[in-house]
């Protein structure tokens, strides 16, 4: 009787040597890496916590915390309690310029309350700054068309304006507005804020310049389209 080359070997591995499931020349996956021990890191468990802290934009529950390193709660909660203290200089060194606090129902790294002066001065001085010209336009061309999605101010100016509406969001100048019916894309107008700085107490004051920009119309359908010149 004549033996089947392709019968399986003993112990369940095809007679050709390759897993199930792998044809000729196809490698297995390489295996998970294994998440290091934080305790044998530079600077231990309290570095690898910190680390963590420092990228969070919210208070990150103690639990969390713990399921990311691989510690037990009640240890994550010791070393928070432990680099609190060592923040506000209980443990000889010098008080730090931030501290860590919890907050509701997580913990996170916030400026000191005693610094709050330092701090909103410089943030004032960040929104008094000039704005740029690519931000004076996507500004006007708002203020003109509002309500008016970016991709509409994009088809405007002929540049990606997504960052720039961000800044003018930041600064206060624009606001959402809901959404546009047809393509589901935010809507921005001009804010109380933006009459404010420009001495108005009505958008009706704005100098005649909408008659010399094109018809917003013109340009549906752009909210999403990729733009490649973009604006700095």
């Amino acid at each position: 009787m004549t033996e089947d080359p392709t019968a399986a070997v003993p112990g369940g591995a095809p007679a050709d040597g390759l897993p199930d499931g792998l044809g000729e020349g196809e490698l297995p996956p390489e295996p998970a890496a294994e998440a290091p021990d934080v305790h044998d890191l530079p600077g231990g468990a309290l570095a690898a916590l910190e680390a963590v802290l420092m990228v969070a934009d919210e208070p990150i529950p103690a639990v969390r915390l713990a399921t990311v390193l691989g510690l037990p709660t009640g240890e994550v909660v010791d070393l928070l309690r432990t680099l609190a203290e060592e923040y506000r200089g209980e443990h000889g060194g010098r008080p730090r310029g931030f501290e860590l606090r919890q907050a509701g129902e997580g913990w996170r790294i916030y400026s000191a309350p005693v610094f709050h002066q330092v701090v909103g001065q410089f943030v004032l001085d960040g929104q008094t700054a000039r704005l740029t010209q690519a931000a004076l336009e996507t500004l006007a061309v708002i203020a003109y068309r509002q309500p008016v999605t970016r991709g509409q101010v994009s088809g405007v100016r002929g540049v990606n304006v997504d960052g720039v509406v961000r800044t003018l969001t930041a600064r206060g100048l624009v606001t959402e507005a809901g959404t546009d019916p047809g393509s589901g894309a935010l809507l921005y107008r001009t804010t109380g804020y933006f009459l404010e700085r420009m001495g108005l107490t009505s958008l009706d004051e704005l100098p005649p310049l909408a008659p010399y920009l094109p018809e917003i119309d013109a340009f549906d359908g752009l909210d999403g389209a990729a733009v490649t010149t973009g604006d700095v």
